[in-house]
């Protein structure tokens, strides 16, 4: 006995098809304004088949209401199966959902908001491995004594990229704003970082620096830097006073009857 792998396609049942009224009058969940013309008749299996209706509802542009009716056999009697609301070929649908880790973005963390981290993060490696970052080798190997894992080298690239291309890199607008010698590397408010991202970022400490407490690299910059100074101002010339006495007046002070200044010769005041 042979068998052929192809499935017979399902023959469209006449008196289901025809059950359009009893289909339409199966949509309840509406008003009936909802529910627009008949669309089609779709075969779902023997004596089962599918009416498709336009549907009206506001926000559900492309979608149809789809009735499924059945019937069993040497019966016209048809019943419904089931109605759902269905999108069409060019139904306006909502973005797929994606998974709240893939979604989250940096600054989203709140006060009180728990972040876990995942346990195959790629960001990170066992604490009990051996560093490929020659400065935490030699300061200790955390085998139980430090933290259960440390950055991996892809999660410090991944960091120093990240970094280097924000507002902590050469190409922030404070930066480009800044004198071309203000550069952090040669700020003395610049500390630098430990183990391999020492050559390439640091903290700032300057209270009155924008970044202060933030990591910048070492080619960022700012007008507070340490070595920034103001320029001194040229000194003003200040010019001696000059009397002119070549035309001299004699004016009369008038006394009063009976007073000291009245026995005082007259005094002269010259006025050029």
């Amino acid at each position: 006995m042979t068998r052929t792998s192809a499935t017979r396609a399902a023959r469209l049942d006449q008196v289901c098809a025809d059950a359009v009224d009893l289909a339409r009058g199966a949509i309840t969940e509406v008003e009936p304004s909802d529910v627009g013309d008949h669309l089609e008749a779709v075969a779902e299996g023997d004596r089962l088949v599918t009416h498709f209706f336009e549907c009206h509802l506001a926000g559900y542009r492309g979608w149809r209401w789809a009735v499924t009716v059945t019937r069993v056999p040497r019966s016209k009697h048809v019943t419904v199966c089931e109605t759902v609301l269905l999108p069409g070929p060019d139904a306006l649908l909502a973005p797929g959902w994606v998974p709240w880790h893939e979604r989250l973005q940096p600054g989203d963390l709140g006060v009180g908001d728990l972040l876990p981290t995942p346990a195959d993060d790629d960001r990170l490696a066992p604490g009990y491995t051996l560093s490929d970052d020659p400065a935490v080798e030699e300061v200790s190997w955390e085998l139980g004594l430090g933290r259960p894992r440390v950055m991996s080298l892809e999660g410090r690239l991944d960091a120093a990229q990240r970094w280097y291309d924000g507002d902590a890199g050469p190409e922030a607008p404070i930066s480009v704003a800044a004198p071309r010698t203000a550069r952090c590397g040669s700020c003395g408010f610049y500390l630098p970082l430990a183990g391999s991202l020492r050559q390439s970022f640091g903290a700032c400490g300057n209270l009155y620096a924008p970044d202060d407490g933030r990591v910048v690299s070492v080619d960022h910059g700012c007008g507070a830097h340490s070595e920034a100074l103001r320029e001194p101002e040229a000194p003003v010339e200040e010019l001696p006073t000059v009397y002119d006495d070549n035309e001299v007046e004699a004016v009369a002070v008038s006394r009063a009857p009976g007073s000291v200044e009245a026995t005082e010769p007259a005094e002269h005041y010259g006025h050029g």
